[in-house]
């Protein structure tokens, strides 16, 4: 009784809680907060400083007594009091304006997570939400509320290939009649992709890169098929040799060479998943094709890769980085369907 009236005076809301972002929807307004899964804070005293794109533009940049942390890892939580520090400050960050009382939001949550997660793991993200504020937590696997964003029809027996590339995790998912059918969640995507744009460019020209600029090259031109026209980018760095700061002029085939055995794991992996499948689910796939969500679908060229392993249509979502909150959006004003779809491991 007084969660149902705590929640007249909170709004209701959908997390993408990704390893890389961290996206928050609100019921009734969309899409509020899109920002970095980062934390900096001071490491003695543990004092948040900032969260979200300001801790981020702080990473690399910090002196010895602070430090920027990323509080998901591989789409699981690796630092338990910064992912809950995190999402209060989103929560109330939602809560700050509008007609509701500030002082006390009490939402309801829906959370998205991989489908390869721990019982333990689930709930430590459970645990963090209430511990946050949240009244009710509800968990729903990433590769289904991805489908649900995507606009597919996930209560139709009928089957459903979706992929979500996401920072931690590559989640894939053949999806019919509510439920997951078929499922793997691995832990190789943007994260691993922008390592190995580090290690590459290390050894062929020593050239020490930091994270967020390899983010950036893999974004402006990373691809996973020759497209035909070149692209360069010049990138800075750490001279290995001398130590001293040096710029280097890339070009977009030193890049996909560099992402290639990433790119060819997660198609491998995908192609796996399809044989995998039951024959009458693949009709159905092959007539409806595979739809690709997540951050790391927007590479250029990689529903072709994809396309060429599995001899099967591929489409890219809508906005694909948004499928996974905007399904978890979609679900806070449709409880038949989360009643039916959330996973075990959330708290009520």
């Amino acid at each position: 009784m007084i969660n149902r009236f705590l929640g007249l005076f909170s709004h209701d809301v959908g997390i993408d809680l990704g390893t890389a972002n961290t996206l928050v929807y609100v019921a009734g307004k969309g899409i509020v907060i899109r920002e970095p899964s980062v934390v900096a804070r001071n490491k003695k005293t543990k004092e948040i400083l900032a969260i979200g794109t300001s801790a981020k533009r702080m990473v690399g940049r910090t002196p010895a007594m602070i430090e920027s942390v990323r509080p998901l890892k591989d789409g699981v939580i690796a630092d338990f009091d910064a992912t809950s520090a995190m999402l209060d400050h989103y929560i109330k960050k939602v809560h700050e304006s509008g007609t509701v009382i500030p002082k006390i939001p009490r939402p309801l949550i829906i959370i998205g997570i991989p489908s390869g997660v721990t019982e333990v793991e689930r709930r430590a993200v459970a645990d963090a939400a209430i511990s946050a504020g949240a009244r009710k937590a509800y968990l729903v696997e990433e590769p289904m509320a991805a489908a649900i964003g995507a606009e597919l029809a996930v209560e139709k027996p009928r089957g459903l290939f979706v992929v979500d590339i996401g920072g931690g995790t590559t989640e894939i998912a053949i999806i019919s009649y509510g439920g997951i059918v078929l499922g793997r969640s691995v832990r190789i995507a943007g994260d691993e992709m922008d390592e190995a744009l580090i290690n590459f460019f290390r050894l062929k020209y020593s050239l020490l890169l930091g994270q967020p600029t390899a983010e950036s090259l893999k974004h402006s031109i990373g691809s996973a098929v020759a497209t035909g026209k070149e692209r360069y980018a010049v990138v800075r760095g750490r001279d290995l040799e001398s130590g001293l700061p040096r710029s280097v002029r890339l070009s977009e085939g030193e890049v996909r060479e560099a992402l290639s055995p990433i790119v060819q794991e997660i198609v491998g992996h995908i192609k796996d998943a399809l044989e995998e499948a039951p024959p009458e689910l693949v009709s159905d796939i092959m007539e409806s094709g595979i739809v690709m969500a997540g951050g790391g679908s927007l590479i250029t060229g990689i529903d072709k890769a994809v396309g060429d392993a599995t001899q099967t249509e591929v489409h890219i979502a809508e906005d694909p980085i948004t499928c996974v909150v905007r399904g978890c959006g979609k679900l806070l004003t449709d409880r038949a369907l989360l009643e039916k779809i959330h996973v075990s491991g959330g708290i009520k």
